[in-house]
């Protein structure tokens, strides 16, 4: 009995240690990383790929998110501007909650879901299947063929997926404003050009490159040390998506404050 309540006592704390060394770890590899990043542009090939296999594998249900969620957010936003007759504000609204906040992180939501979970089960089912290990073993750096061509590759993709989305979301948010609520397009476009800036869209694309090299990072690193045979490789996949997401919304919060402190 007094084991047992010592164990549930101790847990926790055994719990927060292993993630400690974990995240240690993980930071270590990134570092190691930092040196092979201008040796992968001898491979421009492998990272045309990757974009083609990141960024544009991505386009679909990027693109069906960006319509749904302009035409949602702009019937919304009229729900509650029209009480006190602001809705030619709704234009600039959308605009600049979208280009700041929704594109960049939904963006990257779609992204991982799509791209990153699939980083992760290819290279964990490379780990398992040996394959890395015969790639190491025939001289060629597993780390610099596998996982920073990746990585670039993400952090040139989710940009423009983000420009994208936006476009998409803007225009959906546009045409349902002016053609079903009934807002003056003249009115909704003149208040969008007068408030609106591009350091709204430029924030949301250093966003956009900030978690592209993140989530890639947590997706490539799970991927590569993935252990325990197929289903290893499920569990890998599960955790680079959970992680990924919660990195995003964390790190969100911390440009958000400092786009913000640098506007002061």
């Amino acid at each position: 009995m007094v084991e047992r309540l010592l164990g549930y006592i101790g847990r926790p704390f055994v719990r927060f240690y292993d993630t400690i060394e974990n995240f240690g770890q993980f930071v270590l590899f990134q570092l190691q990383l930092f040196k092979l990043y201008p040796h992968v542009f001898k491979r421009s090939k492998t990272v045309l790929t990757q974009i083609e296999v990141i960024g544009m594998g991505c386009m679909g249900v990027v693109t069906l998110t960006a319509l749904f969620t302009g035409m949602v957010l702009a019937i919304q936003l009229y729900n509650g501007f029209h009480q006190f007759g602001a809705e030619k504000f709704i234009g600039y609204t959308v605009f600049f909650s979208i280009a700041r906040e929704l594109g960049p992180v939904f963006a990257s939501l779609m992204l991982i879901s799509r791209s990153i979970s699939a980083m992760a089960a290819e290279l964990g089912t490379m780990r398992v299947s040996e394959q890395i290990d015969a790639i190491d073993i025939l001289g060629v750096n597993s780390k610099e063929y596998l996982i920073t061509p990746r990585i670039i590759a993400t952090v040139i993709s989710l940009p423009l997926l983000v420009i994208w989305f936006d476009f998409i979301a803007i225009g959906s948010a546009y045409m349902i404003s002016t053609n079903v609520l009934g807002i003056n397009p003249i009115t909704y476009q003149e208040t969008l050009m007068r408030l609106g800036e591009m350091d709204d869209i430029l924030t949301g694309i250093v966003k956009a490159a900030v978690f592209g090299f993140i989530v890639s990072s947590i997706g490539s690193y799970i991927g590569y040390h993935t252990t325990g045979g197929a289903r290893g490789v499920g569990q890998s996949t599960i955790y680079a998506v959970v992680y990924s997401a919660v990195a995003i919304f964390v790190t969100n919060y911390f440009l958000s404050s400092l786009f913000l402190y640098l506007d002061w």
